[in-house]
């Protein structure tokens, strides 16, 4: 997943006022050594003289210069680091410190990203998805079947809402496994507290883990970003960031499509999203209360056409889950 330029250069930013600090920081221990082991400035100056004057030698060419230099070397990095020991200082005080000794705090190892680079990007991606904190109790590993029934078979599936919701749960999470070979797109539709919102937060954990840059909308909050980047002047480049962000992430989540106040903007702006992301090769989830035959009516013929002819369509079936919860736990 590629970070957009904005991402990428605020997690680069970090990186460089680490370097900054870490690099005032031991100019500090530097001063602090050589205030009290003033021998240690001496040893230091010496040890930049020789190093330039063995390098001169070996350029003209004389005979095991670089076996002198390092002796050398050798002798002077020895006496300060003793110096150091016998003053209370740790051997490598004076050395540069890092906060990632595998990158150097460059973000980078060998030409790849290092894996501190790769958790403060997932950090970003949580941040900006505007569901960190939900995904704390809304994913996989929280997941249960316990508030499902398993005694009534609904006609609909020829199955009990249980046996059906862990076929519903395995698509999804094969969803999720050919997410880097097609970022393809689901609906779920169904009544209130069915799972809908819950899937689609699993979904969308898992995939931030892998590094995917996910964003998280209800439709009203959507609409209302589309409408701040079509008509508000003030914020006007936040507003056009936020759009590009909701047309590029790799993965939108547009949850309780219908209980925004539906006009043609509202229509004309989904169709443009859908579609435009869809071209993108963009992956998306709409959740929705509203049947295909309602979301038709509300959106047109051409919001839902696209959607059925490009999305997976998961209905979901049965109680109330919100409602049983509530109910057991006063048993």
């Amino acid at each position: 997943m590629a970070l957009s330029n904005s991402q990428y250069d605020s997690i680069m930013r970090v990186y460089n006022q680490k370097q900054f600090q870490n690099k005032r920081e031991q100019d500090e221990r530097v001063q602090e050594v050589y205030a009290k082991v003033p021998m240690i400035r001496v040893i230091d100056d010496a040890i930049s003289t020789t190093a330039v004057k063995r390098a001169r030698m070996l350029l003209s060419g004389e005979p095991d210069a670089m076996e002198k230099l390092r002796r050398e070397l050798k002798s002077l990095r020895d006496k300060k680091a003793a110096l150091l020991l016998e003053n209370g200082f740790p051997a490598d005080y004076m050395e540069m410190h890092y906060q990632c000794q595998n990158c150097k705090d460059t973000g980078y190892v060998d030409g790849k990203k290092c894996h501190c680079f790769l958790q403060a990007q997932m950090e970003l991606l949580y941040a900006q998805s505007n569901i960190k904190e939900i995904l704390k109790s809304e994913n996989f590993s929280c997941f249960t079947y316990e508030y499902y029934d398993d005694v009534r078979v609904d006609a609909r599936v020829g199955k009990t809402q249980r046996m059906y919701m862990k076929q519903v749960v395995e698509r999804c999470q094969e969803f999720i496994r050919q997410f880097h070979n097609e970022k393809g797109s689901i609906l779920f539709t169904g009544p209130t507290g069915t799972g809908k919102t819950f899937l689609s937060n699993c979904i969308a954990k898992e995939l931030m883990e892998q590094y995917y840059s996910v964003l998280y909308f209800s439709a009203p909050d959507l609409f209302d970003a589309f409408a701040k980047s079509k008509f508000e002047h003030k914020g006007a480049e936040d507003a056009s960031d936020m759009y590009q962000h909701i047309l590029e992430c790799d993965m939108l989540v547009i949850d309780d499509v219908g209980t925004e106040m539906i006009n043609t903007f509202t229509a004309s702006q989904l169709f443009y999203c859908i579609n435009e992301r869809l071209n993108r090769k963009k992956g998306t989830i709409i959740t929705t209360n509203l049947p295909l035959n309602r979301l038709r009516d509300e959106f047109t013929d051409r919001v839902t056409s696209r959607i059925m002819s490009k999305y997976q369509i998961i209905p979901l079936f049965g109680e109330d889950i919100r409602i049983r919860k509530k109910m057991k736990k006063h048993l």
